[in-house]
């Protein structure tokens, strides 16, 4: 029985569900693959809880209990400060550990270099520390002991497959283009139903679609990272600032709070009402599309045929589309949902188990 160390960074959402899917599976690998998963250290924004030896099946479920209801999870077994990253990393004591980031923070990146450099493998959800300088992408991808497939599509096997089924075949990639966002998904085909923009950012809110902050979606920011990220795993040596990015809002209301934000916002449903109509009438539809081509990426609103397979796209799903020298008249399209921590938890469980056989 070979045993994996996991170290998590994050316990929120999508941290959650990681670490329940890998409860619930946790016989079923040790039986099928010969492989126990243990957590030996897992940190939330207030601290981490560490046990060198692995926590029991009792001992996370605790935690998992403490999170729901809104407390820290330190002190409930041992607990160590969250500055204290080396200390953190350093507790798996061997090189079969796996780290295992469910943030949304770019203050992870320190601790994801010094777990490779302990010879270490990393599972990212985040997609901060990759959209840093390019520099920094490789020196954690090059390790070839970092995988990162919910970056992009969620459980949608993305990155795998630009990697495996196309670069790996050496079947060059000329255009990529997709909807990478559930949320701005949902507020496209909401304004093709002729519902009013304001309406749908409100009821996007209450859905748990957006951040906090609904401009952290809206300003199309979290597309251009995965762009970002797919255009630097094909080899393209972009910064963040060279993604060509059309927020969905205007300069004049990113200042001041969320209030401010959501007073305001009913001030641009004239305009999309008459977007989403012109491409009514031109038989076309809205959406927020990343394009990837000839070594540049731009994300931005489009108006797209009704037929093709963007416009045909609906709700929360996510779509990408690879075009490539095999892949010519008809791309290979990847489709799936976007919305929901559930998807992608089975990608990063996915991403520890390719880990695990190598590591």
């Amino acid at each position: 029985m070979k045993t994996i160390p996991l170290i998590q960074f994050g316990l929120g959402g999508v941290g959650s569900a990681v670490a329940e899917r890998v409860l619930a599976a946790r016989d079923d690998f040790e039986w099928h693959y010969g492989l126990r998963l243990v957590y030996v250290a897992l940190c939330d924004s207030r601290g981490a809880a560490i046990n060198g030896d692995g926590f029991s099946h009792g001992a996370l479920q605790r935690m998992l209990v403490a999170k729901a209801e809104g407390q820290s999870i330190v002190g409930l077994d041992s607990g160590y400060h969250h500055d204290g990253l080396r200390d953190i990393v350093d507790v798996a004591g061997t090189t079969d550990a796996i780290v295992i980031d469910v943030t949304a923070s770019s203050n992870t990146t320190t601790a994801l270099q010094l777990a490779i450099e302990r010879g270490y493998a990393a599972v990212l959800a985040n997609k901060k520390p990759l959209a840093e300088s390019y520099e920094v992408f490789r020196n954690l991808v090059d390790s070839g002991r970092v995988r990162y497939e919910s970056t992009v599509g969620a459980g949608v096997p993305v990155i795998a497959s630009l990697s495996e089924a196309l670069m790996a075949a050496h079947d060059p990639v000329r255009c990529i283009e997709g909807c990478f966002s559930s949320t701005l998904g949902y507020l496209t085909t909401g304004l093709q139903a002729e519902e009013s923009f304001s309406e749908l950012v409100r009821t996007a809110i209450a859905l748990g679609y957006t951040e906090p902050d609904p401009r952290e979606d809206l300003g199309g920011m979290d597309v251009a990272r995965k762009a970002l990220i797919l255009a630097r795993t094909m080899g393209w040596p972009l910064e963040l600032e060279q993604v060509s990015v059309q927020p969905l809002y205007p300069a004049e209301l990113g200042g001041g709070g969320v209030d401010d934000f959501l007073d305001a916002v009913h001030s641009l449903d004239d305009d999309y009402a008459l977007r989403a109509a012109e491409a009514h009438i031109a038989g076309e539809t809205l959406r927020y599309v990343a394009l990837l081509q000839g070594g540049e990426a731009r994300v931005g609103l489009q108006s797209l045929p009704l037929n093709s397979p963007l416009g045909q796209l609906q709700g929360t799903d996510n779509l990408i589309a690879f075009h490539s020298s095999i892949y010519d008249e008809s791309p290979l399209v990847l489709q799936g949902r976007g919305a929901g921590v559930h998807g992608a938890a089975a990608g990063v469980l996915a991403d520890i188990m390719a880990l695990a056989d190598h590591v």
